[in-house]
């Protein structure tokens, strides 16, 4: 149970951030035995329950915290409703009586708002919902203020008719009307917070409410006292629509403990306090700073809530936008300068994280709706986990060019590229290894495969390796910033996985490698031929790269060919190819005469050379390779 504790000592450290939401997209860190939900209709009453007036929520405003019991939190049937706030089928006495199409739950719903407004612990704005609702005339005021729109048989009307002038708002929000979900302003005299969803007093009536209802204690195994003990856990972990959870008991039907234990507390006993506050927590820093795909959830956070890096993440997401638009744009395109941010980044966490904070990485995935796996679990102190951060970082770093983001100034989309230096981020990885269209199970495999390798330091795996550096090697299979990509990642792998070589990325004209030595002459047969191309005005890929996988397959009879190739264009740069030739020649010297006529398939050390070989071409002028054909060199650099 210790995830459970640590997520509970997190709440317990941020309760300054209850209720607050900086964004629409995130969930807050709610009070307990509260939820949110997305509002498609307000209704605004008076004091005393009467009927002001009404409006389509829209999207970006649409959530809303609402106080709800356990088996709401969680409910998967229509029987167990919202005690405020909730969809037409539950606020509205006259939701049959204009064509819903669902069972009406009002009777429920009224008898548990009823409860509450009856109890000592009661608030003005319930009760002035609960005497609105009693009057039955929901649907009837929402028609007549023309938020729900009606047929001329009287009923609602399932969408716009095909002739009309716009859709009415409601369809805007939602597809289906009678689905609605509705929540509340209430306005009285000398009360400046008429929303419901904002009021921190009503949200202390409704916990003061539903704890004192409790009435049966429990061994809390998170905190070894005895307290009220929850019935049911929390779940929309991941998103609103989630309903698997991380803790749950069937009835005696699903034989979940029956022949173990006689009840679900003798199983597992937490606390009705504890489990809400840290399943809250969870939702919240989720939906914050986790990673996301699916059904796989993975995030890592400090107890004591001060901001870390995201161990996912590159250099260029640890630094985040809005630092790199401060920087000039001839600064920021440089990767040494990205490199520095980084690393001060990095330094400024250690400072205000401090060596002995506590750290938590945890990974959530679900392989049925119902049931939620901790599939990944990690307790670190804030110098172990920057440090591993840090070390990944360095061992698995190589120049990438694939970030970019987009001027939305701009009506064309234009995108400015940043060159980095750093680890690629294991979501790239997976693309590099297995293509851009991967599919999302071997996507999630791949990026909790390379989780350990991360924060445990494990090796990372070989195959992953293996299947990056054989898609490097087919060029003429990708376009070309797909491959620029793919190269890079396949670079980076590789020399993490060989770490006791202790390859550079800058050139190393001192290595005498066979495998090494034939990366660098694919590089400047490639760069030579480009050359000519772009001084003929031809735009095509060279032959060097529409041989390259045949060339990592047998380099010797496919480096003949190549070189063969390369005579028309040295012709046609006359004496401006003699450098170039020069430098071919030299590094076929360096060759060891058996080792360049071995024909035996080349390893990833080839693209290694390639890439450092190419990097040494380049003109100092141009820093992406994204902004003009790889390895394109000008005439003033030859």
């Amino acid at each position: 149970m210790s995830w459970i504790q640590k997520l509970y000592e997190t709440y317990e450290n941020c309760q300054s951030m209850i209720g607050m939401v900086p964004s629409g997209k995130e969930v807050p860190l709610l009070p307990i035995c509260h939820t949110t939900n997305k509002a498609q209709i307000e209704i605004v009453i008076d004091d005393q329950g009467t009927f002001k007036r009404a409006r389509v929520v829209p999207r970006d405003v649409a959530r809303t915290i609402i106080p709800c019991t356990e088996s709401s939190g969680g409910r998967t049937s229509g029987e167990s409703p919202h005690p405020l706030c909730d969809k037409l089928q539950y606020v509205a006495k006259d939701y049959a009586e204009y064509g819903g199409n669902k069972d009406s739950y009002f009777a429920n719903y009224e008898s548990e708002l009823g409860k509450w407004c009856m109890s000592q612990y009661k608030h003005p704005k319930a009760l002035a919902v609960f005497e609105y609702i009693k009057k039955g005339q929901v649907v009837k005021d929402l028609i007549s203020y023309n938020v729900l729109i009606k047929g001329d048989d009287g009923k609602l009307i399932e969408k716009p008719g095909k002739n009309s002038n716009g859709a009415p708002d409601i369809f805007k929000v939602l597809n289906e009307q009678s689905e609605a979900f509705i929540r509340w302003e209430v306005e009285a005299p000398d009360d400046r917070c008429s929303k419901v969803w904002e009021d921190k007093a009503l949200w202390q009536s409704w916990i003061n409410y539903y704890s004192n209802i409790k009435q049966e204690k429990t061994l809390c195994y998170v905190t070894g006292k005895e307290l009220l003990g929850a019935e049911q856990h929390p779940a929309k972990l991941r998103n609103d629509g989630d309903k698997a959870k991380l803790i749950s008991s069937n009835d005696l039907s699903g034989f979940t403990f029956r022949g173990r234990f006689a009840d679900a507390q003798q199983a597992c006993g937490v606390g009705f306090e504890v489990t809400q506050k840290a399943h809250s927590a969870l939702r919240w820093l989720i939906s914050r700073q986790g990673y996301r795909s699916g059904d796989q959830a993975i995030v890592a956070w400090a107890t004591s809530g001060k901001e870390i890096p995201d161990p996912l993440a590159d250099p260029l997401s640890v630094l985040g936008e809005e630092e790199l638009a401060r920087d000039e744009s001839d600064v920021v395109s440089t990767a040494q300068n990205i490199a520095l941010k980084f690393n001060s980044k990095i330094a400024g966490y250690k400072a205000d994280l401090g060596d002995t904070s506590g750290i938590v990485v945890i990974g959530l995935d679900s392989a049925t709706p119902g049931r939620m796996a901790i599939t990944y679990y990690r307790e670190l102190t804030g110098a172990d986990f920057l440090k591993r951060v840090e070390q990944w970082h360095e061992t698995c770093a190589w120049f990438h060019d694939y970030r970019f983001t987009e001027d939305r100034n701009d009506k064309k989309a234009k995108r400015k590229y940043f060159r980095f230096i750093g680890a690629p981020a294991p979501r790239d990885i997976a693309e590099a290894a297995y293509g851009s269209k991967v599919d999302d199970k071997l996507r999630k495999t791949t990026i909790e495969r390379f989780l350990p390798c991360i924060i445990d330091g494990q090796q990372i795996p070989r195959d992953i390796v293996e299947s990056a550096v054989h898609r490097s090697s087919n060029r003429i299979g990708m376009e070309g910033w797909e491959w620029n990509k793919t190269l890079s990642i396949a670079c980076a792998l590789y020399k993490k996985i060989n770490e006791k070589e202790g390859y550079n990325m800058a050139l190393d004209e001192d290595r005498k490698t066979r495998d090494y030595l034939y990366g660098r002459l694919l590089a400047l047969a490639d760069s030579l031929e480009q050359w000519a191309l772009n001084k003929a005005g031809e735009d095509r890929q060279t032959n060097a790269a529409r041989l390259m996988q045949r060339f990592a397959e047998h380099p010797y009879s496919a480096w003949r060919t190549i070189e063969l190739s390369l005579s028309p264009y040295k012709a046609r740069l006359g004496a401006q190819s003699q450098k170039r030739q020069a430098m071919i020649d030299e590094v076929k010297n360096m060759f060891n005469s058996e080792d360049f006529m071995n024909n035996k398939r080349l390893s990833g050390e080839f693209l290694l050379a390639y890439s450092c070989q190419r990097e040494a071409l380049r003109p100092k002028g141009n820093s992406n390779t994204n902004e003009s054909e790889p390895g394109t060199l000008s005439e003033t650099n030859q």
